[in-house]
């Protein structure tokens, strides 16, 4: 299982991370796009990376808002899985 990080590790891991914040045991951003399409062809982006990871955002669409929630489920809260699918979406989304 992997371990999970403590609250330092998660605050200092957030700081690198642009518009991410912690939501309990998940960090959680939103992604605006310019309309449904983007938002849309932007998440289809996301399958490979997450797929290849094994590791899989909570998704929720509101037209062009997309927000992401990451949490390793199978650890009970924050891993450096999350970090690491949070900062390949920061990278997707620019």
């Amino acid at each position: 299982m992997t371990a999970l990080l403590s609250a330092v590790e998660i605050q200092t891991k957030l700081q690198a991370l642009n518009g991410w914040q912690q939501e309990g045991k998940t960090i959680q951003t939103i992604k605006i796009f310019d309309g449904f399409p983007s938002a849309i062809a932007f998440v289809n982006k996301l399958v490979e990376p997450a797929e290849t990871a094994g590791h899989h955002p909570d998704l929720a669409i509101s037209y062009n808002q997309i927000t992401i929630s990451l949490s390793t489920h199978d650890a009970g809260g924050l891993t450096h899985k999350d970090f690491d699918l949070a900062e390949i979406i920061d990278t997707l989304a620019s």
